[in-house]
């Protein structure tokens, strides 16, 4: 096989895509897309996200250091496209997109985007300032999970929610699962 060298860049795909939720005292809310969001820790549990400092959200978040990853599904993919092509500073995108902000149980401004199946609520506790983007490293506080995802065993059945991914400029619906943590190290049961 042949390969070619490129120069270095970011080709780690596919990557979640996002809309992260944010607000200042006072004013609108606002929703960015993001796909450069990663966990960084179990225990606390820890996220990161990674923003332009130009962008709209970037002073809203550093200057209130909290924010919702709002985890996004098929049926929010305009919305999620949308959102990160579109500055807050010109457009109310709730309103524009006919998303419902929702009170989050832990934090004081920030909301919920109720169409979401997860939202991850997150107070920031460090900034690294690393070039194009500065990273937010965060604290997650709450997660908070659409019921109607429950089994009647109480477990979230989070791959049914139909997860958007991107990857290399397009966006992806989760395809089907080709194993489980896991599985290649399981002793096979023998049949009866």
């Amino acid at each position: 096989m042949k390969k070619q060298q490129w120069k270095p860049g970011n080709m780690l795909y596919p990557l979640p895509a996002v809309m992260v939720s944010c607000k200042r005292e006072g004013e609108k809310p606002n929703i960015i897309t993001l796909a450069w969001v990663g966990t960084i820790c179990s225990d606390p549990a820890m996220v990161s996200i990674s923003v332009r400092p130009e962008r709209y959200s970037y002073d809203i978040i550093r200057e209130t250091g909290e924010f919702v990853i709002n985890l996004t599904t098929k049926a929010l993919a305009y919305a999620t496209d949308y959102c990160g092509v579109k500055s807050g500073r010109n457009a109310d995108k709730f309103a524009e997109l006919q998303l419902h902000p929702g009170k989050a149980c832990k934090l004081n401004l920030a909301p919920l985007i109720q169409e979401s199946p997860v939202n991850i609520e997150c107070r920031v506790t460090e900034v690294k300032e690393l070039g194009s983007h500065h990273m937010f490293l965060a604290e997650v506080l709450a997660v908070d999970v659409d019921e109607s995802y429950l089994d009647d065993k109480g477990k979230f059945r989070l791959n049914d929610t139909g997860l958007l991914a991107y990857s290399h400029g397009a966006y992806f619906t989760l395809g089907k699962q080709c194993g489980s943590f896991g599985y290649s190290v399981r002793k096979k049961r023998k049949n009866k």
